[in-house]
């Protein structure tokens, strides 16, 4: 396979427009760590991006950061740790998850739209994504956004560049807001007898005017995977709730979720921090499953749908996330059948609404089924018209996102 690696915007124009030219698809890499995510399409060519790197500016006064695409995560969240800040959407660590150990990027994080367990509070990266300069499909450089929120006028590309897999532009200059570190974080750990109370207790937490910045239930035999099991309660499921602020308001809150819920065990500190990047990261509370499914219900539905799934998959290992928006899924192959359990979740999401996306699974079984959720006619007309408006010949990821284009 051919290897094109340019150094910066201007040569990956000239590669994508020479393969434009040719025929020649292209996929686009820089680190490596999320390769299998998404449907495995080969190419006739990679297009190594790990060559555009840098930090360009950063503003500290005006929470305001711009680097080169391929800019390492650990780099970028370094320099931001220096100064007490942080990025809000808390991207996970999904290496071990996709079995691959490649280095995050900036740029990759972006392009698919990766946010971690503040999500609920904070919102998902494009929400944090300012601006871009960025390759299409023709050998166009081209750009968008700005930045600060108030001087971006017209479509609001970085929303659509984000959370499309380089199906539609090589992203090369990304502009981002990022935020204050918490002063301190403490997460509270109140035990539940099932998904049922979990999801009536997140609920009712995440109504009250206490600013929880994440909520999650880990049944019992997904505890016992953490690193952290020793400081957790034993016996029942846990939801965690997360509270992040100057020491006197968390510890204020902290008094007033327990006067409401009852006392509960606390985490802080690294301990705390631990536990959340477990459960960004995925694998290590689902073990060693070889088919992971990431379904977001309707969270009010949550409990409906993992009652039909547990007539199909009894062995299942799950958790849930974002207050219940989001429920991890570790199946065996023997159990999933051929299809990965597409058919069954998918038939159970259709009544209780929400998407699936089949996460990490064998190259074979990701080449033949939907890795995310089948479009409905009318936006799948839309979407191949979108893809065609960016890339019009189809070389730029080809088939990542969808079998048709």
């Amino acid at each position: 396979m051919t290897l094109y690696q340019p150094g910066d915007a201007a040569e990956l124009a000239a590669i994508i427009s020479a393969s434009a030219s040719s025929g020649e698809t292209l996929s686009i890499s820089s680190g490596g760590s999320k390769r299998r995510l998404g449907r495995h399409a080969p190419t006739a060519a990679t297009l190594d991006l790990s060559r555009i790197t840098g930090i360009i500016d950063y503003e500290p006064a005006e929470l305001v950061l711009t680097a080169r695409a391929a800019t390492p995560l650990a780099e970028i969240e370094g320099l931001l740790a220096s100064r007490r800040q942080m990025l809000a959407f808390e991207p996970p660590d999904w290496r071990a998850l996709l079995g691959h150990t490649g280095e995050p990027t900036l740029g990759g994080v972006l392009a698919c739209n990766q946010s971690g367990p503040r999500r609920l509070k904070a919102g998902a990266a494009r929400d944090h994504f300012l601006g871009f300069s960025a390759v299409n499909g023709r050998g166009e450089i081209w750009k968008a956004g700005g930045r600060v929120v108030k001087n971006v006028t017209g479509y609001d590309m970085c929303k659509l560049q984000a959370g499309a897999f380089g199906t539609l532009s090589a992203l090369t200059e990304v502009t981002i807001k990022v935020m204050p570190r918490p002063e301190t974080a403490r997460t509270l750990l109140l035990p539940v007898t099932d998904a049922t109370a979990a999801l009536t207790l997140m609920s009712a937490a995440l109504n009250t005017p206490h600013e929880i910045s994440a909520a999650a239930y880990l049944p019992a035999a997904v505890l016992a995977r953490s690193r952290v099991s020793g400081a957790l309660p034993a016996g029942n499921g846990l939801v965690a709730l997360r509270l992040e602020g100057p020491a006197p308001s968390v510890a204020h809150r902290t008094d007033a979720l327990e006067a409401t819920f009852g006392t509960a065990a606390r985490l802080v500190d690294g301990d705390s921090s631990t536990l959340w990047a477990e459960i960004g990261a995925v694998r290590p509370l689902l073990g060693n499953a070889a088919i992971v499914w990431r379904l977001n219900p309707t969270p009010s539905r949550a409990v409906q749908l993992l009652h039909a799934l547990a007539g199909q998959f009894a062995s299942a290992s799950f958790f849930l996330d974002w207050g219940g928006g989001q429920i991890w899924a570790g199946l065996e192959p023997a159990q999933a059948g051929p299809d990965a359990g597409a058919t069954a979740i998918r038939a159970a999401l259709a009544k209780t609404g929400g998407h699936a996306t089949l996460f990490a699974a064998p190259d074979e079984l990701r080449a033949q089924i939907d890795v995310f959720e089948p479009l409905s006619p009318a936006l799948a007309a839309l979407t191949q018209r979108v893809k065609q408006g960016f890339d019009p010949l189809g070389i730029l990821n080809p088939r990542r996102m969808y079998k048709e284009f």
